[in-house]
């Protein structure tokens, strides 16, 4: 069965703009590259063409992939989801019960997930933990380093 992909709307629109990027900016520019190869004779022993044809098919894998994301998209209305319980598109500020340090994150679904500003994947196991969570609650989850606890102290949609 073909599992669904869910994004926001921006998500989304996002995942278009790329793929239109590759199809429309990307192709010509690799089929022109390899018209130029291809015109600097010998194929057999051509390394710029047999290169901008392996870019090819790594761009044509690419554009399919995006392809058949886009197809099972399934955009979420950030708007309806309720802010009790974290759920999927929640900001969420927590305390780690180590040292006090708060932290707030964001829960996203993978294809969204920007670890560097704290914008973190569902599938996480940071993300997996706080999942169905309300404030106030505890939350224990493992990572590399050990084991993690937070308390959960706001919920809130961006």
């Amino acid at each position: 069965m073909v599992e669904p992909v869910y994004l926001s709307k921006e998500g989304r629109l996002k995942l278009e703009a790329e793929l239109k990027r590759l199809k429309f900016e990307e192709r010509p520019r690799l089929v022109a590259e390899i018209k130029r190869a291809r015109e600097l004779g010998d194929l057999s022993e051509n390394a710029e063409y047999h290169a901008a044809k392996e870019a090819q098919g790594h761009l044509e894998r690419k554009i399919a992939e995006l392809g058949d994301k886009l197809a099972r998209v399934r955009t979420v209305d950030t708007e309806k989801i309720p802010s009790d319980k974290v759920y999927l598109f929640a900001r969420v500020r927590v305390r780690d019960l180590s040292d006090g340090e708060e932290i707030e994150y964001t829960i996203v679904p993978p294809d969204e997930a920007d670890v560097d500003n704290d914008i973190i994947s569902v599938k996480s196991p940071i993300g997996q933990a706080l999942l169905g969570h309300a404030v106030g609650e505890t939350v224990e989850f493992s990572v590399p380093a050990g084991k993690v606890k937070y308390e959960i102290l706001k919920i809130s949609r961006e």
